[in-house]
């Protein structure tokens, strides 16, 4: 099978032809399944939230906008969003209590961003340990590397109320390690 461009990859599968699905499979799987894999512990939920999104990909293709986003991006935006539900439907709601301490970006980059090994094993416990909406940020942002424009168009919140949100997220994380 020869490697389709991204617009005869969306074209192969509006048409329904296998050889489309297939590829898109086979291209974005991997990444799809990494992100999701990061917020669900169980790997066979995060298999079938997996497949689930390809799924719902294959049968909402007309909804894809090239010119809004990727086709990966796309493709994130459908995981996001059915990794949420699964996890809202088996976690208890945890209600957040905001502190006003101030904190500047520099000192949570500084706490946040050491190397050490032990700091980076507290670290991800206290990840763990945030609310699923939070950690998908933070997954997306750090672990994803994806740009603030991308995390935007997948979570549908707006930019400065994302940007907004990643600092309440960071300065979270640094009252717990801290405390």
């Amino acid at each position: 099978m020869s490697a389709l461009t991204e617009t005869e990859l969306v074209e192969a599968v509006r048409q329904g032809r296998r050889e489309g699905q297939t590829e898109m499979v086979s291209r974005y799987a991997e990444r799809v399944f990494a992100m999701i894999a990061r917020q669900v512990p169980d790997m066979m939920d995060a298999q079938e939230l997996t497949q689930d999104t390809f799924l719902r990909a294959f049968s909402h293709i007309d909804s894809y906008a090239p010119h809004k986003a990727s086709l990966s991006t796309w493709l994130c935006r459908i995981a996001y969003r059915l990794t949420l539900d699964h996890l809202r439907r088996r976690r208890p709601v945890i209600v957040a209590m905001e502190d006003n301490t101030d904190i500047s970006d520099e000192e949570l980059e500084a706490e946040l961003s050491t190397g050490r090994e032990e700091r980076i094993e507290q670290l991800m416990e206290v990840i763990d340990e945030l609310p699923d909406d939070e950690r998908m940020l933070l997954t997306l942002y750090y672990f994803e590397d994806r740009p603030l424009a991308e995390i935007t168009y997948i979570t549908g919140i707006e930019p400065a109320a994302l940007a907004n949100r990643l600092y309440r997220t960071r300065k979270k994380l640094y009252r717990k390690l801290n405390n």
